[in-house]
């Protein structure tokens, strides 16, 4: 498609490079590849100087495309004030991942304040910036489509203004549920701040013109909620691994069980039936030496869970590290251990972290709910297994037969792995699709 034929898309992210995490990564390579499918991106986000990023990630601004304009604006957010009360220097990240397993008083009551001030969530202070910058974009008339993705959800207020003000097609991207999120519960909403909450998240989902989750669950909660929602624009495009990003050849250590954790781990990803596992291995098969390998945040509970299993010796704890890095730690493993959170309403999470364990060949160790969409991807693909986490029997002869494997051979690398329809590239061309259909519709209006 020529340039000239393309649709000109505001594509409004919070987080973007140098933001690191997997929140940048979905619209980062979306917008690297919407071009190719005859959508022309522009980014609005806010001002690394000031943005409240809990990592960074400098290798993926070598993936912005020189031709995207990206737009930034200032931000009103709480979290140096909380850094300087706290005491801490650490901006929280999702999920409580860097607070103590146990919070204390004042954690509690920033807990509350997030929960109860800022609604829906203490980034909300950013609005007000964009908005001004988005009606000044949209007034030159250059733009056919608008795209606001999530979280921070407050971003989904900006694209319902603008949906009210001009009604441009208006695309929801919700790259997690909202009031359902695993660490929900743990912002001590009040009775008025959850009707307040629950209510923003209705109208996002009742008039954008189409909304796009991760998975067929997160579709089926939102569809369970009393809004008035046309299941036909509910989409459903899960993350994905980029094809670029996998430059590094498969090296699993000859003399090691390897298996690796990528990523943010809290307490409420329950991986004490794994953990016991590999104790139990570890006693029984005095031959092989297994080690954990930990890459991102760890909490504090999760390290005194390992070491309470008697694993703290043979565990190594990796501190956040850029993407690129991270994938060559897959591809340096023998297995990969992932693991979903054990909450209620969990069902809808599909981790974005699974298709780049794909990509590497090698096969998955997984906690979490079974009959789950993870469930399933990780089945059809043929990636490996999914555990209850309570099936420690079951998990126990599975890790039995793959250290037997690897007595053979240490390679333990799945000769296939059918996972083509999760590249990035494939996962954009249904994006288009969609961002298309939008604007003939709205042409035709």
């Amino acid at each position: 498609m020529e340039k000239t034929d393309q649709i000109n898309l505001l594509y409004i992210s919070y987080y973007w490079p140098p933001s690191g995490g997997p929140g940048v990564q979905r619209g980062l390579k979306f917008c690297k590849y919407l071009p190719q499918a005859g959508v022309r991106p522009s980014v609005l986000t806010v001002d690394e100087k000031q943005a409240s990023y809990p990592v960074l990630d400098h290798t993926f601004a070598g993936e912005v495309p020189e031709a995207i304009a990206v737009y930034r604006t200032a931000t009103s957010e709480p979290f140096e004030y909380y850094k300087k009360l706290s005491g801490k220097k650490e901006i929280p990240y999702s999920g409580f991942a860097n607070e103590d397993a146990k919070t204390g008083f004042l954690g509690k009551v920033f807990k509350f304040l997030r929960g109860n001030l800022f609604i829906p969530d203490a980034r909300v202070g950013w609005n007000k910036h964009a908005l001004k910058k988005a009606e000044a974009l949209l007034q030159n008339d250059r733009f056919q489509a608008i795209l606001t993705t999530s979280p921070p959800h407050s971003t989904q207020l900006i694209g319902l203004k603008l949906k009210e003000k001009y009604g441009l097609p208006w695309i929801a991207d919700l790259r997690d549920p909202w009031t359902n999120i695993h660490y929900y519960d743990q912002l001590y909403h009040t009775p008025i701040a959850k009707r307040i909450d629950k209510n923003y998240e209705l109208q996002v989902l009742e008039r954008a013109d189409a909304v796009i989750v991760t998975s067929e669950d997160t579709k089926r909660l939102f569809l369970n909620k009393p809004a008035k929602i046309d299941p036909n624009k509910i989409h459903v495009i899960p993350n994905g691994y980029d094809e670029d990003d996998f430059i590094y050849p498969s090296t699993p250590p000859e003399d090691e069980f390897l298996i690796t954790y990528t990523g943010t781990i809290t307490e409420n990803y329950n991986i004490d039936v794994f953990l016991k596992v590999i104790a139990h291995l570890r006693s029984v098969n005095t031959d092989i030496r297994y080690k954990l390998r930990f890459v991102g945040k760890v909490s504090e509970g999760v390290k005194q869970r390992i070491s309470k299993a008697g694993l703290e010796g043979l565990t190594e704890f990796v501190p956040h590290v850029p993407h690129t890095e991270a994938i060559k730690y897959l591809m340096e493993s023998t297995m990969l251990l992932m693991a979903i959170a054990d909450v209620p309403a969990v069902y809808s999470n599909v981790p974005g972290k699974l298709f780049e364990y794909l990509a590497s060949n090698k096969p998955i160790v997984c906690l979490g709910p079974v009959h789950s969409d993870t469930d399933r991807i990780i089945d059809e693909c043929g990636a490996g297994r999914l555990f209850h986490y309570t099936a420690y029997e079951l998990m126990l002869d599975h890790m039995m037969l793959m250290s037997k494997a690897w007595t053979i051979n240490s390679n333990l690398d799945l000769p296939y792995i059918n996972h083509s329809q999760f590249s990035r590239r494939a996962l954009t061309e249904k994006l288009a699709k969609v961002v298309k259909r939008l604007t003939v519709k709205a042409a035709k209006i």
